[in-house]
């Protein structure tokens, strides 16, 4: 090991200074992440919880200043050997290191709009078509069960009629009134 470090130019040295501890925290920071724990260190369902939601995003954090460094420093490591100006070397890392932020970001933000809060409203069911999973008695003599999608989730509620027939396994059927919560009228 040291005779590989001693025989590093200063520039090698000063790359691999850098992606070594920035990569070990970037493997910290994915870690954590799929863990589930939020930028704060905090245990979180939600992972953005913490993040001041009056700007879409920010650009200086501390995930970001890892994803630049790691960027820079394995695209300058990488590239050594293929580009002979150090000057174009940096400036090509550089616009690397902005690239993985920009994507890093980009997929961060594009995930942050796909949660849902999972609460179902059940005013949404009124009207809409659903399928009698168990039959539901005539008249409001008992009930049955329904499977209804409600807000892109397919969902069972508790189901009376008051058709004069009972309404059999398979049916479809239409939500005409909410009872309670639990419980729809059907016909």
């Amino acid at each position: 090991m040291e005779l590989w470090w001693t025989s590093l130019d200063l520039y090698l040295k000063i790359m691999w200074g850098i992606a070594i501890p920035f990569s070990f925290i970037f493997i910290i920071q994915t870690v954590m992440t799929f863990l589930g724990m939020g930028e704060s260190g905090e245990i979180s369902g939600d992972a953005h919880a913490d993040a001041d939601m009056s700007m879409p995003f920010q650009f200086f954090t501390f995930r970001n200043l890892v994803n630049f460094f790691l960027g820079f420093s394995w695209a300058g490591i990488s590239l050594y050997h293929s580009i002979d100006s150090k000057v174009w070397l940096t400036l090509i890392s550089v616009f690397i290191g902005l690239l993985l932020v920009a994507i890093v970001m980009t997929l961060l933000y594009a995930l942050s709009k796909t949660t849902q809060s999972g609460n179902i409203d059940i005013n949404n069911a009124l009207g809409r078509t659903a399928t009698v999973y168990f039959t539901i008695p005539a008249l409001g003599k008992g009930m049955g069960k329904i499977q209804l999608s409600i807000q892109q989730a397919v969902r069972e509620y508790d189901a009376v009629s008051e058709t004069e027939n009972d309404i059999p396994t398979g049916s479809i059927v239409k939500v005409k009134k909410i009872i309670n919560e639990h419980t729809l009228l059907v016909e």
